[in-house]
C-alpha cells in the first residue's frame, strides 16, 4: 500500500520529475517555451495560470502523452524517451483527467482491476483487495459493482483516482480534476486530494482551486503564455507575489 509519512513542507531529496528546457509546438503554435521544472520525491507542486498558458501541456509532458517538441524529460532519474516510455509510465505515473475517462461498460470493481492484473500482473484476488482498500481510501466502497454511469460526476473522479492509486505509483498527476464538476461535488474530491496530500506521493496538480494550493503545495507554479513566471511557497506566491501577471490573475480569481 501507499507509505503514509506525512508530507510536510518541499522535499529536499532526490527529483521524481525533472523538465529541461522544453519546448511544444501544435503546427506554428508556440505552447511551450523553454520550461525548466524540477518536482521532488514526495512534493505536492500546484500548477495554475489562465487558460492557455500551457499548464496542462506541461502536466502531459510529464508521462509523454504530450511528446515534446524539444527537451528532455526525466521520471525518476531515467530520461522518458520515446522507445522507453510505456514502460518507464507505467512503472512511475498515474493520472487523472478532467473527464474522469472510466470504461462504462465495465463496473467500479473491474476499473480498478484492470490495469493492475494486465500490465502488473497481479492475481485478481490481488488486485481487487488493492481496490477495496483505495474504495474505502475514496469513500466509496459500496460503489464495487456498480457501472460509472450510475454515480455522480464527483463520485466518478472519485473512483477515477482510486483506479490511478490501484497503480501504486511514486507519482500521480492530476489535469485539472474538479473542472469537469459541478460547484457541490468540487468539495467531495478536493476533500480525497487533501487526503492523499498527507501521504508519501508525489503529486503534480493542474488546477484553479486556490484554496485547495493554500493548504497543501509544497511550492506553487505559475504559468501564462507557455512560461513560468514565478514560484514559490503558498504563503510567497499567494501573500507576496513578484511578477505583475501573477497579481493581476490572483486579483481577478480570490474577488471571485
Amino acid at each position: 500500500m501507499v507509505d503514509a509519512a506525512a508530507a510536510g513542507g518541499a522535499k529536499e531529496g532526490m527529483d521524481m520529475i525533472k523538465l529541461e528546457n522544453i519546448n511544444k509546438y501544435f503546427g506554428e503554435l508556440h505552447v511551450l517555451k523553454d520550461v525548466n521544472l524540477e518536482v521532488k520525491e514526495g512534493e505536492k507542486l500546484v500548477i495554475i495560470g489562465p487558460s492557455g498558458s500551457g499548464k496542462s501541456t506541461t502536466v502531459r509532458c510529464m508521462n509523454f502523452l504530450e511528446e515534446p517538441s524539444g527537451g528532455h524529460v526525466y521520471i525518476d532519474g531515467e530520461e522518458l524517451t520515446h522507445r522507453n516510455k510505456t514502460q518507464l509510465v507505467r512503472r512511475t505515473t498515474s493520472m487523472v483527467f478532467q473527464q474522469f475517462n472510466l470504461y462504462p461498460h465495465m463496473s467500479v470493481l473491474k476499473n480498478l482491476t484492470l490495469a493492475p492484473m494486465k500490465l502488473h500482473h497481479k492475481s485478481r484476488a490481488e488486485a481487487e483487495e488493492l481496490a477495496y482498500h483505495y474504495l474505502d481510501v475514496v469513500g466509496l466502497r459500496e460503489k464495487a459493482h456498480v457501472y460509472p454511469t450510475t454515480l455522480s460526476g464527483g463520485q466518478q473522479q472519485r473512483i477515477a483516482i482510486a483506479r490511478a492509486l490501484c497503480m501504486q505509483s511514486k507519482i500521480i498527476l492530476f489535469d485539472e480534476p474538479t473542472s469537469a464538476l459541478d460547484p457541490e461535488t468540487i468539495q467531495e474530491v478536493l476533500d480525497v486530494m487533501i487526503k492523499l496530500a498527507k501521504e508519501n506521493i508525489t503529486m503534480v496538480v493542474v488546477t484553479h482551486e486556490m484554496g485547495f494550493a493554500r493548504q497543501v503545495a509544497d511550492r506553487v507554479v505559475f504559468m501564462a503564455d507557455g512560461q513560468i513566471l514565478e514560484e514559490g511557497t503558498p504563503d510567497e506566491f499567494f501573500e507576496n507575489p513578484q511578477n505583475e501577471r501573477l497579481k493581476t490573475f490572483l486579483g481577478k480569481i480570490i474577488r471571485k
